[in-house]
């Protein structure tokens, strides 16, 4: 969940993905599916867990057998994909369906197979977010072809690859995770300066 932007599947610069929501509480208010209960504290970060990726594959297999063939696509991303940085315990996955606006095909499956969905953004990409059953995860789910797909899994593999960008961004997560935060997204969109000049890195080494 980053901003406002309502072009679905448009190619987009990398400062195009980081507008700021004129009222986070309220835009968290409005796609929030049940209560929004706030955050109001430091956000707790880890070293890097070698069991993250097992515990991504656990879910991902869990995802792909509720699916089948509506699973494109299911990654590993955000700061739990990447070795060697500081992290909240929380595996961010990527699942790509045909069309994440039509919920009646894939969220009755999800939910059957213990998911839970928590945030439906229909003006940014038709993002959705589900929790897990049995694990804290972040399911975030997009329509094939939209472009932040494409923005996460390039952000991942640059600070896969780039030791001096992957340092920079943890330092600047390990400031910011000291003061205390309303909601968690407050943190995540504090992060957003940092996060652009590490993408347009990325983009300019393509």
């Amino acid at each position: 969940m980053k901003n406002l932007d309502k072009r679905k599947g448009e190619a987009m610069s990398p400062k195009d993905e980081f507008k700021p929501a004129p009222d986070t509480e309220e835009y968290l208010k409005k796609v929030t599916v049940g209560e929004l209960k706030p955050h109001n504290a430091p956000i707790t970060l880890v070293e890097y867990d070698p069991r993250w990726p097992e515990q991504f594959e656990r879910e991902a297999q869990r995802i792909r057998s509720a699916l089948g063939d509506q699973a494109l696509r299911v990654e590993h991303v955000g700061s739990t994909s990447v070795p060697g940085l500081c992290a909240k315990p929380v595996i961010d996955i990527l699942l790509v369906v045909p069309d994440s606006s039509d919920e009646p095909s894939y969220v009755p499956a999800l939910e059957a197979a213990g998911y839970k969905l928590r945030i439906r953004e229909p003006e940014w990409f038709d993002h959705r977010l589900f929790k897990g059953p049995d694990t804290d995860i972040n399911l975030h789910v997009f329509s094939e072809g939209a472009s932040e797909i494409e923005r996460m899994l390039r952000f991942r593999d640059w600070l896969r690859t780039c030791p001096e960008d992957r340092e920079k961004y943890a330092r600047a997560k390990r400031e910011l995770a000291r003061r205390p935060w309303r909601h968690v997204q407050d943190y995540a969109d504090a992060k957003s300066d940092v996060v652009r000049e590490i993408m347009e890195r990325a983009c300019n080494n393509r």
